[in-house]
């Protein structure tokens, strides 16, 4: 005969068994620290509690809804434990862009800060720098070189495509 507790999971009612209770009241103590008690980590707390009855509800002979080991073993599988919680996090922060991703940066002409043909706007944005600064170099450059910094623009201009802004409205 084994000793059996009523508790109640997200408004359901269940017999749960004395061992199956320890084992449910430790993984949830665990989550609980995993998750803390900021209103972010109760509202996923009280979201692992409705899964947990929906799977116990599941599991349930009959009404009985008597809580065994193997329906408490069975749910943290499918739940999930917290060391499993941070793996995943762990993944997503260790994230390095692709060599695809890395090559798709491409040289455009800004149309939105240009003020001749865009070059100064599109150089600045691709390497993440004011285009006044760029603007003031093409100008000296143009004095110093007699003319090869207004060449170096008029190239630009010609072989650099401009950004085509995209519009997401509906036709």
């Amino acid at each position: 005969m084994k000793k059996t507790f009523t508790i109640n999971i997200s408004g359901t009612v269940f017999h749960i068994e004395e061992d199956a209770y320890e084992v449910l009241q430790k993984y949830l103590i665990n989550l609980k620290n995993h998750f803390g008690s900021s209103e972010e980590g109760k509202e996923i707390l009280t979201d692992i509690e409705a899964r947990i009855a929906e799977i116990f509800i599941e599991k349930a002979a009959n009404d009985q809804r008597v809580v065994s080991i193997e329906m408490v073993n069975v749910a943290i599988e499918i739940m999930g434990t917290p060391e499993d919680f941070v793996d995943d996090e762990e993944k997503e922060e260790v994230y390095q862009p692709t060599e695809e991703a890395k090559r798709k940066r491409r040289l455009y002409r800004d149309p939105d800060h240009r003020v001749i043909g865009g070059v100064c706007g599109g150089l600045g944005a691709y390497f993440n720098m004011d285009p006044v600064i760029l603007r003031i170099i093409f100008v000296v450059l143009l004095f110093a070189t007699s003319g090869a910094g207004f060449l170096a623009y008029i190239i630009l201009w010609i072989a650099v495509p401009k950004a085509k802004i995209l519009h997401s409205g509906s036709k």
